[in-house]
């Protein structure tokens, strides 16, 4: 059976006090709102529709940045969740199968939740998502018989005894698409909220003698995200759990609560990650590679045996290959580093392709940047780049050739030739003796002005 996904993202977070829409608020440096298409992604979904309405374009351009097959919609006014999930009607018309629907700002919901939701939907006709609380607060209260669920109340409009209850709702249902649909469209706001509720749904279904069930699932993945006193807190939870699935698939983390990780961060096994690497979206690193002290990567990739820091920062566009050495101080952006290079220290490369076994030395520059456009340098293979050289792009330097520390190369460098671009070095004897005393002359006089 295809399932489809219908991920609700139109509210505002008004306590977040923001002008960002909630769910673009990051945790593991991805906004909430990819959280929760990453894990309806391991469902392979027909179709995934994001309801929009608070910032909704640039939502929807969120949205795509992570799908670009996703759908959006807009919901113009915010009448509560049933009436959200209705405007992702039109998209669901005529797909056949089950429909899920998330939350944009509930991240933490796992894969495998899901699929034990679809697998109880064999059983029932709606299934909802359900945990039990610590501090039931004002969640809506399940009132169940085992699995099967007989309703929900919204905190608002529950007993004494209904509020006692500790099951709570997450929010998160699954039915058969057009049943969903169906149901939402019976919907009625005769509530304290005066809102169309989702969890209006389990009654009517049950009306029409169609089964409800329940799936329980640990509190923490239920974690909502409301203010920023609970971003923070699931920034917690969201490091905590990756820096342990990390240690679990045999990467060495030296100081584990140090590591940033990013939502989409991929480490080989074996590779070793010192302490205060933070990384940010778009990192691959590959197997025995090692990552140390104190490095920003974002972007980039880090092949097999390759070494970078302490210190050093990769932005996109970084490639590393086997056993490269990036070392301390060293910023690489939107270059190619083949196999062996070396790049010790104190070095800006950017938008360059560095040929095997080359050494960069110390200082080492490519002029970039002319102020309006971009240019490329290309260092063939086994080239030596003496320290304090600047590249001005656009330039090549041959396989084999050397250029002379201190150098400004601005023209092409031919094969095994050596480049020296530096003015003659000029000796005056005694000059020094007599420009100090003439310095030291002007400064006692200056000293006698002042005083």
């Amino acid at each position: 059976m295809s399932v489809s996904l219908v991920i609700l993202a139109a509210g505002q977070g008004t306590r977040m006090n923001s002008d960002l829409p909630k769910v673009l608020h990051k945790v593991g440096a991805a906004p909430l709102l990819h959280h929760a298409m990453q894990a309806g992604r391991a469902l392979e979904p027909e179709v995934t529709v994001v309801v929009t309405g608070h910032g909704a374009e640039a939502v929807a351009r969120a949205a795509r940045a992570f799908d670009e097959d996703v759908q959006t919609v807009v919901q113009e006014e915010q009448k509560g969740t049933a009436h959200a999930v209705l405007q992702a009607a039109p998209l669901l018309e005529g797909v056949s199968g089950d429909a899920l629907v998330l939350y944009g700002d509930t991240p933490f919901v796992r894969p495998e939740t899901l699929q034990a939701m679809l697998a109880a939907r064999r059983r029932h006709a709606v299934v909802v998502l359900g945990f039990h609380a610590a501090d039931p607060g004002r969640y809506g209260r399940l009132i169940a018989e085992g699995e099967v669920l007989e309703r929900i109340v919204e905190w608002k409009d529950a007993t004494e005894a209904e509020r006692a209850v500790t099951l709570c709702n997450s929010g998160v249902v699954c039915a058969e698409a057009a049943v969903l649909m169906r149901l939402c469209a019976s919907v009625g706001n005769a509530n304290a909220a005066g809102e169309f509720y989702l969890t209006d749904i389990v009654a009517l279904a049950r009306a029409e003698g169609l089964s409800a069930g329940l799936v329980l699932c640990d509190e923490a993945e239920t974690m909502g995200v409301n203010t920023r006193a609970q971003l923070a807190e699931a920034e917690r939870a969201f490091q905590a759990r990756a820096r342990e699935e990390a240690l679990e698939n045999g990467v060495t983390l030296t100081a584990p609560e140090t590591v940033i990780f990013a939502l989409d961060t991929v480490v080989g096994r074996d590779a070793v990650i010192g302490p205060n690497v933070i990384f940010g979206p778009g990192v691959t690193i590959e197997s025995e590679a090692e990552v140390k002290a104190f490095c920003h990567l974002e972007g980039c990739h880090i092949s097999r045996g390759a070494q970078v820091g302490p210190f050093a920062r990769l932005r996109p566009g970084a490639e590393l290959a086997e056993d490269v050495h990036v070392g301390n101080f060293v910023e690489i952006k939107n270059a190619i580093l083949d196999e062996g290079v070396k790049v010790g220290h104190l070095t800006y490369l950017g938008d360059a392709e560095v040929g095997e076994f080359t050494n960069i030395g110390a200082g080492t520059v490519t002029c970039n940047y002319d102020g309006v456009m971009k240019h490329r340098t290309v260092i063939g293979k086994r080239a030596f780049i003496g320290s304090d050289t600047m590249l001005v792009a656009p330039v090549a330097v041959g396989d084999g050739a050397l250029t002379g520390s201190g150098s400004v190369i601005t023209e092409d460098v031919p094969a095994e030739a050596v480049a020296i671009g530096r003015a003659r070095q000029v000796n005056r004897a005694g000059l020094a003796t007599k420009l100090f005393e003439k310095l030291k002359s002007i400064k006692a006089s200056k000293a006698k002005g002042h005083q």
